[in-house]
């Protein structure tokens, strides 16, 4: 099986950030790489916070100027996990969901999900009112961008910003308060609720149905684009972005199929690696589809992994 995987060009060996690309690993699949972040004692980059961004609040973090600011109701319910290659010929081995079944139903409460990922201001609001020592390139980025050299810690970090600024913010828009208080909270999504979000109850390859469309999202191109600016009315629950642009982090571990929330902590290590998802603008076709499972070391920043945030109910 052939590395899909974008390639990539280590550093000099001077350089502080160490990189191993551990490739076919599992299937060929995914961006699989260690890295170290930016030095401790590297200068923080100025943040530039623009004043405004179209289609975007400045009031409110620069989340989407919806009512719920962002925010899509996934509903409760069954969907398929997993690829079968007697209907997905694209699908790699670690999408089976077990020897014995290519694919496997789960059933999930409601969530909600970010209609976009996360972009370049909305970030650049959390490091501003954080002070957070992120990769310059993080911020350097277009505001309506993804945003993208983000880490896996970095990520979560955003996450609780941004549920104790929707908790503290009279704003608020009151279903998300009302799920606040009652123990919802703003983290990265799960690959399960990533794929149900992506793929729909009847597991499709893309986001829209079976075949591959560059018309519909950005993938082998050059370079990311404004997010939500690939208009596609057939992809499920008006997400955005669900196929490339770039990778984003999940909070779900890599481990084999079949897929758990309360089996995460087990067999994790210092060199566990974590799910990423969906893949990114330099990706062919087969590294876009909705079951693809990509991973990487939590502390690989690369211009092709960002994030979206989810607002999961009280449980694993």
């Amino acid at each position: 099986m052939t590395d899909p995987a974008p390639a990539l060009t280590p550093p000099p060996a001077t350089s502080a950030v160490g990189l191993a690309l551990l490739g076919a690993i599992v299937a060929g699949v995914g961006v699989w790489m260690a890295v170290q972040g930016p030095p401790a004692d590297a200068p923080r980059p100025a943040v530039a916070v623009p004043p405004t961004v179209d289609g975007f609040r400045a009031d409110a973090w620069f989340l989407p100027d919806e009512p719920l600011l962002g925010f899509v109701e996934i509903p409760a319910g069954p969907f398929l996990m997993g690829s079968d290659p007697g209907t997905d010929a694209q699908a790699f081995d670690n999408e089976r969901w077990s020897p014995a079944a290519p694919q496997a139903t789960l059933t999930l409460p409601t969530y909600l999900l970010g209609r976009y990922e996360v972009t370049v201001a909305q970030f650049a609001a959390f490091v501003a009112d954080t002070g957070a020592g992120v990769d310059p390139a993080a911020l350097a980025g277009p505001p309506d961008h993804p945003v993208a050299d983000v880490t896996w810690p970095e990520a979560l970090a955003y996450c609780d910003w941004l549920d104790a600024a929707l908790r503290a913010s009279p704003s608020t828009p009151a279903p998300l308060r009302d799920r606040l208080d009652a123990g919802w909270r703003v983290t990265l999504p799960t690959e399960a609720q990533w794929e149900k979000a992506a793929r729909g109850p009847e597991g499709r390859v893309y986001p829209w149905g079976e075949d591959a469309d560059r018309r519909l999202a950005n993938f082998q191109s050059q370079a990311t684009a404004p997010v939500g600016s690939y208009r596609c009315e057939a992809c499920l629950y008006g997400l955005a972005d669900m196929s490339g642009n770039v990778w984003e982090w999940t909070r779900s571990p890599y481990q084999p199929y079949p897929f758990t929330d309360d089996d995460d902590a087990e067999g994790l290590g210092e060199d566990a690696l974590w799910v990423m998802r969906g893949g990114a603008y330099t990706d062919p076709p087969r590294n876009v589809r909705g079951a693809i499972r990509g991973g990487a070391d939590p502390g690989a920043s690369r211009p092709f992994i960002g994030f979206r945030v989810a607002l999961s109910p009280p449980g694993p």
